[in-house]
């Protein structure tokens, strides 16, 4: 059995960084003081502000910096000369400016800037913070760039790295079906239409065989004249539909646009399947996952765990040293499942369930005992208050001629076992003189 792509430890293969370093250039203290502040704060960038085109030379020669924010004239470059700097240094640039007249698009499009920001008063702050959290979270997001012409490839693959976006390439409609394949953590794909051996529809067309929108989002590309070809492609099954020579701004916004409606899907489908208070998986999602496989398919171990006295935690420390005890135990078990792709799920209230991803008896029972260790050596501090707390686990391996329920009844058995035999220990049939059966009913 294969974990699915959400599988509620991790929204991608990639996180987003914290600390970012980010280059202000502006020769205002007051702006300059408020954004630092709210960057700061609300994307958890490092800030460097410069009022001069000298200082930026000096610092951009110093750091590295993933962006730089610029207004386009300061008291020692009043045309705009710190475009030519940072272009030089090839730091990607955000413009904010009173004034975005047909002149200077023309000027800023030429620099290659990520993107320029129109100041409107209150707003002009909100607008240059959002756009910088989107520019950072674009790490989060893998593109691939399919077309069999090399140049027109290397131009959207170099647009789309400057927004900071994670970008892959494909020579052809079958390197890309291969990447795919080979990669389930792909947002967005952006095919052209003419390509030797499959053109971008059939691409389209055969990716969405495997690969639904709520998951993958496609746009396609075209110098074609054809108008009708933006129809086919969205029939086929594209998210969206450009014609070449595309505009710079047009492009980046349905790139944006795109991104943004996968984000909020899958915060919707987060919504529906994690625990709200732990971010683990929930009942009907794990219960849901585990069974649409089917028995054949899973391979590995299911542990059941209970976290011991816990009644005796809400009622000694009240119901937030609760909530934080379920959080960190929550914590420790995703910290140790997510390299293996095991899938750790909340179902009670101090229950969970762990599906070990192709772990064997052995193997199983060795993980939870160190989980169990693991969690008797944490200490959480609630205040004043330090808090600590074992679990018991009931853990066996999956039988292929089982049912997926009777497999968890043999693991409630086990955890019953435990928890009757003293607490805080791992009970698996390993440790019985006799094993126990996937038929033994469950513990009441």
């Amino acid at each position: 059995m294969t974990v699915g792509r959400e599988n509620l430890l991790s929204t991608n293969g990639l996180r987003r960084k914290q600390g970012e370093r980010i280059l202000l250039v502006e020769d205002s203290v007051a702006l300059s003081t408020l954004l630092i502040q709210r960057l700061e704060e609300e994307t958890g960038a490092i800030v460097t502000r410069c009022g001069s085109l000298a200082q930026a030379c000096k610092n951009a020669a110093e750091g590295t910096f993933l962006l730089a924010l610029t207004g386009l004239n300061l008291p020692d470059a009043p045309k705009g000369e710190i475009l030519d700097l940072l272009l030089e240094k090839e730091i990607p640039t955000i413009v904010f400016t009173a004034m975005f007249d047909a002149d200077t698009r023309e000027r800023c499009t030429g620099k290659k800037i990520v993107d320029y920001i129109v100041k409107d008063g209150a707003k002009t702050v909100d607008t240059v913070v959002q756009t910088v959290d989107r520019i950072l979270a674009n790490s989060t997001h893998k593109i691939l760039v399919v077309d069999d012409a090399r140049t027109a490839r290397s131009e959207l693959v170099e647009i789309l790295s400057r927004q900071n976006f994670h970008v892959l390439e494909a020579r052809s409609g079958r390197q890309a079906l291969d990447i795919l394949t080979a990669d389930e953590m792909i947002d967005l794909v952006i095919t052209d239409h003419h390509m030797a051996d499959m053109d971008g529809y059939e691409l389209t067309r055969r990716i969405r065989q495997t690969r639904n929108s709520e998951e993958l989002r496609i746009i396609g590309i075209s110098s074609s004249s054809d108008r009708l070809l933006s129809a086919s492609f969205l029939k086929a099954g594209a998210s969206d539909f450009i014609y070449r020579p595309f505009v710079h701004e047009e492009l980046r916004c349905r790139i944006d646009n795109n991104v943004e409606t996968l984000a909020q899907l899958n915060h919707l489908r987060r919504l529906a399947e994690q625990d709200y208070l732990t971010g683990l998986a929930n009942r009907r999602h794990f219960f849901s996952t585990m069974r649409h496989h089917g028995n054949a398919a899973i391979k590995g171990s299911i542990a059941l765990l209970d976290i011991d006295h816990f009644k005796l935690v809400n009622d000694t420390y009240g119901h937030d040293a609760g909530d934080a005890v379920l959080q960190a135990i929550s914590a420790a078990m995703s910290d140790m499942c997510v390299s293996a792709k095991h899938i750790p799920a909340r179902i009670g209230g101090e229950e969970f369930a762990i599906y070990l991803n192709r772990l064997d008896a052995f193997q199983a029972h060795s993980f939870c005992e160190a989980l169990r260790a693991r969690i008797e050596e944490l200490v959480i501090t609630v205040g004043t208050q330090r808090i600590s707390a074992t679990i018991s686990i009931g853990v066996v391996e999956f039988e292929p001629d089982e049912t997926f329920e009777n497999q968890l009844n043999a693991a409630d058995q086990l955890l019953y076992l435990a928890k009757a035999k003293g607490r805080n220990r791992v009970y698996s049939t390993l440790t019985l003189p006799e094993a126990i059966t996937p038929a033994t009913s469950a513990r009441s």
